[in-house]
């Protein structure tokens, strides 16, 4: 899955990452929209992801999703 479709499918997903990233809010959720650079920026703020961690861990969620 690209990152097209899940700033498509955000709604649906956005349980996925809360699942996969337990400290965001609902309110993180919602401010993200799908969108790839907030998603990595609240996770570096949230859990002192370094950016190449953050991206990183996008890239393996990414991955996960297709499986």
């Amino acid at each position: 899955m690209n990152w097209d479709q899940i700033t498509g499918n955000w709604k649906e997903l956005k349980g996925k990452v809360k699942e996969k990233w337990g400290k965001l809010t609902d309110d993180d959720l919602t401010t993200i929209a799908g969108k790839r650079d907030q998603l990595a920026g609240i996770l570096q703020q949230k859990y002192g992801y370094k950016k190449e961690q953050a991206e990183k861990e996008l890239d393996a969620f990414t991955h996960a999703l297709k499986s």
